[in-house]
């Protein structure tokens, strides 16, 4: 009997072992079938965000939806391999998609611990699941998991799968990829990464929000340590290796948005650009574009833009706090509270914000992001220190709870404020239009106006060079008398309005050459050349350069610079000075990639003596250097002899009551411009000007831009004479055509104008050197 019935269960287990392995066999039967294409997989093209470069390699911006940075397994380096598997996938290399010993393990620990607390995906299976399926905790779900695992271990190599976990895996900060986010919490490439970086992105993929360093950093560290753990079990370290890692402190990126080259109005630029030539899909294809910028010259111009607004403001003085909060109790919550009161203040650049949290007579107490306090007195607090009176207003004074800008200086932090004037610097090749630095403003996080492309201003007296050269056409010459007095433009007989132009100083010199008229930047006599050679003709003289005539009417105040320009346009504009007479356009891309480094199109430049238009006459174009050069020597730019160069020139420029600040300068490899004001004009300060507010920029730019590059000669090119004349600094060999000797003459002697009048709709201005 009992026999009978030890048979009987021994069948009956049979029969249900057959037909669960026949369910199981009709379950594969019908399911296999239906599985997804793999095609996905075997034609992998993961979207990868556009990626703009300087032109040297250096990465400026990034532009996605998902940061994402293919790399073939074969240029993954090891340990970086070796960490995935140790945390992930320790037998991916033994088993076939399944790891039988694993689920035994975890099934295991499971029942030992009572709770789920080990799973046994396989890196394969986390392929199948991130490409095809869901994340829903189901046994269907599963199930396909196990039959895709297999298809796909049937159809790839295990180097081809875990090239596809690799650069397909989501972790955290909305990196895709191993490679994306070594940049993203690291600031590096794969091959520079460290053992501890290494093992802290490895643990990544099984909770990238609980173990991500950004937002749970002690979480984060003990993922680390079990990855490290893992590593020196499975002898992938040593045991030296292994206490170093643990020892290592590590340097979490807290903004995932900074590049080591701050050019974002570039990076904007290009994004624009690339969006109108492919819509959408300039955000998924993986586009590199490679900008003319160079690293050096953007950062040079970055910190030169940024220093010049500053200590501009810093001549201002101190207005006060930007906000001012209520500050929490102290409790085990204050730090998270100011944290989320400064989470809402934007970033600007090197100025970060803070909190004051106490005050005295010498001293102020701040708390900085990050948990950071700091107590800044002497010179930190110098700039600030009057806003400490108790006799200002609530709203001016230095006070626990205001919010205050604060930045690292050579000795220790110091209390800034965020400047309210607007900034342009750029820089370009004149020989072939390419730009090499590009600041498009003082913070582009704060404005992402571009005011060296968008911005419409007057250029002021940066414009003379201009009519000087259209006067030289005309038969002047840097030697002609013309005389420096009173002049009156009377307009009575049109029904316009009385203009009596002066110079800046409110002086007048008499008769003077062209040459000491253009270096001393003396207004009356760039209106006497003007009203020699006629506003009509100067209009369309200027094509040259570049400008439209429409945004210079024919009056007599164009002598002036009381037009409309760009700082780009300037920068062009010179660049037919310093080529010697080629209009040469500017440009900013110089070629785009796609994702595997294929070209996809390179812009092809205009190039001065091949290709580029000759537009002015190399005599002219050299005489006016000569003239410009004595600007930076002895004239309103002098300060600019502090590079210890022979070979600069250029001219300043401040318009009618100090609304702008310009000085536009060049050497034959380099034009470079720069622009000071407020977005809504308003006066920059009536000691303000050209050479004290733009010209320190433009020399702190060129200083580092023109370090190393020899000094240029400028050849006298044919048809241009030497004859000795007398100036105010004695005795010089002057420049003229060669049909156009010398003879000395004397240009307005009367102080009236009985030519036509010139009149502007509003009014005209007097528009200053």
């Amino acid at each position: 009997m009992k026999h009978r019935w030890l048979l009987l269960s021994v069948g009956l287990f049979f029969a249900l072992v057959v037909a669960a392995v026949g369910a199981v066999a009709m379950a594969i039967a019908i399911t296999y079938p239906r599985l997804p294409s793999l095609e996905t997989l075997t034609d992998y093209r993961p979207k990868i965000p556009l990626r703009v470069y300087t032109a040297d390699g250096v990465q400026i911006g990034e532009f996605g939806e998902e940061k994402r940075a293919f790399v073939p397994i074969g240029q993954v380096p090891l340990l970086m391999k070796q960490a995935i598997l140790a945390a992930e996938d320790e037998r991916f290399y033994q088993h076939g998609g399944i790891d039988y010993i694993g689920v035994a393990r975890a099934a295991a620990s499971n029942l030992l611990t009572g709770h789920a607390q080990s799973g046994a995906s396989t890196i394969t299976m986390q392929v199948a699941r991130n490409f095809f399926l869901s994340s829903e905790k189901t046994f269907t779900r599963k199930f396909n998991e196990a039959l895709l695992s297999f298809k796909i271990e049937h159809s790839l190599s295990k180097d081809q799968i875990l090239e596809l976990y690799f650069n397909q895996i989501y972790l955290g900060q909305r990196a895709y990829g191993f490679a994306s986010a070594a940049q993203v919490y690291f600031g590096k490439s794969l091959a520079q990464l460290t053992p501890a970086e290494m093992a802290m992105l490895a643990g990544l993929p099984k909770a990238p929000s609980s173990y991500n360093p950004v937002v749970n950093p002690n979480r984060a560290k003990l993922r680390q340590q079990y990855v490290l753990r893992r590593m020196r079990e499975l002898q992938f370290i040593n045991e030296q290796q292994y206490q170093a890692a643990l020892a290592e402190s590590l340097h979490v990126r807290r903004s995932s948005e900074s590049f080591p080259v701050q050019a974002e109005y570039v990076a904007e630029m290009a994004r624009q650009a690339l969006y109108d030539k492919y819509k959408e899909a300039a955000y998924t294809q993986g586009y590199k574009v490679y900008t003319t910028l160079l690293a050096s010259h953007q950062t040079a111009a970055y910190e030169a833009a940024r220093k010049g607004v500053l200590d501009y403001d810093r001549r201002h003085g101190y207005r006060g706090p930007e906000a001012y909060i209520e500050l929490p109790a102290a409790g085990s919550d204050l730090q998270d509270k100011l944290e989320d009161h400064l989470a809402d203040v934007k970033d600007a650049g090197d100025l970060v914000p803070a909190v004051v949290l106490s005050t005295s007579n010498t001293m102020v107490k701040v708390y900085l992001r990050g948990g950071t306090t700091a107590e800044i007195s002497g010179k930190g607090l110098q700039f600030a220190a009057r806003a400490l009176s108790s006799k200002l207003q609530p709203s001016q004074q230095l006070r626990p709870g205001a919010i205050v800008r604060v930045q690292m200086g050579e000795n220790g932090p110091q209390i800034v404020q965020l400047p309210q004037a607007e900034v342009a610097m750029v820089s370009i090749d004149p020989q072939n239009g390419a730009i090499r630095s590009l600041v498009g403003g003082f913070d582009f996080n704060r404005n992402h106006f571009n005011h060296v492309t968008q911005a419409w201003r007057q250029p002021g007296s940066s414009f003379k060079p201009f009519i000087y050269s259209a006067g030289i056409e005309r038969g002047f010459t840097p030697a002609t008398m013309i005389n420096d007095a009173p002049l009156v433009i009377d307009p009575a007989t049109i029904g316009g309005q009385r203009w009596e132009p002066k110079n800046f100083d409110g002086k007048f010199a008499g008769l003077m050459t062209m040459r000491d008229a253009l270096t001393k930047s003396k207004n009356l006599v760039s209106i006497r050349i003007l009203q020699a050679i006629t506003p009509d003709y100067a209009q369309a003289y200027i094509s040259k350069f570049g400008f439209e005539a429409r945004n210079h009417p024919a009056y007599l105040t164009m002598a002036l610079g009381a037009g409309s320009v760009t700082a780009l346009q300037m920068a062009e504009g010179y660049s037919v000075f310093a080529n010697t007479g080629y209009r040469v356009r500017s440009y900013f891309i110089d070629r785009i990639e796609d994702s595997r480094g294929q070209l996809i199109a390179r812009t092809e430049p205009e190039v001065a003596g091949k290709n580029a238009p000759r537009t002015l006459d190399p005599r002219n174009a050299f005489i006016m250097t000569s003239m410009m050069q004595d600007v930076t020597r002895y004239g309103t730019a002098a300060k600019a002899n502090v590079l210890n160069r022979n070979d600069l020139a250029g001219k300043t420029g401040t318009t009618n009551d100090t609304h702008d600040a310009w000085f536009a300068g060049y050497q034959p490899g380099l034009v470079a411009i720069a622009w000071l004001g407020f977005d809504q004009p308003r006066s920059l300060g009536g000691s303000e000007t050209g050479g004290a507010a733009a010209l320190p920029i433009w020399i702190s730019y060129m200083g580092k831009a023109l370090k190393g590059v020899p000094e240029y000669a400028y050849p006298v090119p044919d048809g241009v004479l030497t004859q000795p004349v007398e100036t105010s600094r004695g005795t010089r060999n002057e420049y003229f055509y060669a049909e156009f000797p010398q003879t000395n003459p004397e240009l307005g002697l009367d102080n009236t104008s009985t030519a036509a009048p010139q009149t502007m709709e509003e009014g005209v201005k007097d528009l200053l050197f």
